[in-house]
């Protein structure tokens, strides 16, 4: 016999004790992505009509690469946690669920390192 109550036993575990966090970090990387994606439409706006050279300067610009790298770490960020939200909620089969986990984070951090490695060449002026 125990002498804590049912809410005592239940703090700390199961999926509210970490889903706080996802939710959190979902919302903020959202809200991190409002600016950043008015930032992209207004230099994609921007640089209608120029010429390769122009947009390969315009990217160069270590403010311009700065934000692109946020929204290219956030862009990912986000889809990550969304997708991992969706397989836990539609996917009932233990091993395709922890499989496509993790092949969704695996994805998400090529295409993370990918768009880095752009963005830094570019930056950098290599070819």
């Amino acid at each position: 016999m125990s002498l804590r109550t049912p809410l005592a036993q239940a703090r700390g575990l199961g999926s509210a004790h970490a889903g706080v966090h996802h939710w959190w970090m979902q919302r903020l990387t959202a809200l991190a992505l409002i600016p950043l994606c008015l930032w992209f439409v207004w230099a994609c706006t921007g640089l209608v009509g120029a010429g390769y050279l122009e947009a390969r300067a315009f990217v160069a610009n270590p403010v311009n690469a700065l934000l692109f790298a946020s929204l290219v770490i956030a862009m990912f960020w986000h889809a990550q946690l969304g997708l991992q939200v969706v397989i836990e909620d539609y996917v009932h089969t233990h091993w395709l669920e922890v499989s496509m986990q993790v092949l969704v984070r695996f994805a998400a951090a090529l295409g993370v390192l990918a768009a880095l490695l752009a963005i830094i060449r570019i930056t950098l002026g290599g070819a």
